[in-house]
């Protein structure tokens, strides 16, 4: 579970707020991502990236799922995994990770409605996850490019039938500046910055932009990369 941050409260009104949902990441594994070919794999890595680095400033609650892990897909993305130390995804056998008790009840825990949700494949494990929460009473919010299918045309249909049943497609980006909602909130409006320089190409290059040569501020710098040391074999 994300640490809590003291945050300003944010209007609802039909809006997604740091303190009104829960975030469900299903199955960023090796061998779904394999299968991905309607959007750029890459992409699709940075893309969750974002909606977890999202999810850790503002401290939404986090439910990770993986499945069959050690018999066919592979372990959860280190890059999710490195995020929040400590939390190990719910593993199930299921395609539909609404099937599975125990997700359900990570996701009853949490008190909250509306479903913030990223998963491969979206033709199977974010539809039928979607669909039947959404018959529970969850308000489920698809975060489309933190999605993929083995083709355009899955991903299509199945994000048009995710829509008739009444989910609300997003983007990774669109969520966490709907969180933010205001530049004014100095509490995570830095960390919002940093994460969009890092990874939001244009918007960020222009955000470093913006801050270094019209307000006069100091380049972004990170930290020394320093390269592992090589394993020699015993």
């Amino acid at each position: 579970m994300s640490k809590v941050r003291p945050l300003a409260k944010r209007s609802e009104k039909g809006l997604l707020t740091p303190d009104n949902c829960v975030v469900a990441m299903i199955d960023l594994q090796p061998q779904m991502l394999f299968g991905v070919a309607n959007f750029d794999r890459q992409t699709v890595i940075n893309n969750n990236i974002v909606l977890a680095k999202a999810t850790k400033l503002f401290g939404v609650p986090l439910v990770l799922t993986a499945v069959e892990t050690k018999s066919f897909s592979g372990n959860t993305w280190p890059q999710i995994l490195s995020l929040f130390p400590g939390q190990q995804p719910i593993e199930r056998t299921s395609m539909n990770s609404w099937d599975d008790e125990n997700f359900v009840a990570a996701i009853k825990a949490t008190g909250r409605k509306k479903i913030v949700l990223s998963g491969l494949w979206t033709q199977v494990c974010v539809a039928l996850t979607t669909v039947q929460a959404i018959h529970d009473g969850y308000e489920v919010h698809v975060v489309e490019d933190c999605c993929g299918d083995v083709s355009q045309l899955n991903h299509d249909n199945a994000m048009k039938r995710l829509i008739q049943a009444g989910a609300r497609p997003v983007t990774a980006l669109q969520t966490m500046l709907e969180w933010q909602r205001d530049w004014a909130h100095k509490e995570t409006y830095d960390a919002v910055t940093q994460i969009v320089r890092t990874h939001c190409g244009a918007y960020g290059v222009g955000i470093e932009y913006a801050q270094t040569m019209v307000h006069g501020g100091p380049p972004t710098t990170y930290p020394e990369w320093v390269p592992p040391e090589p394993k020699v074999p015993a």
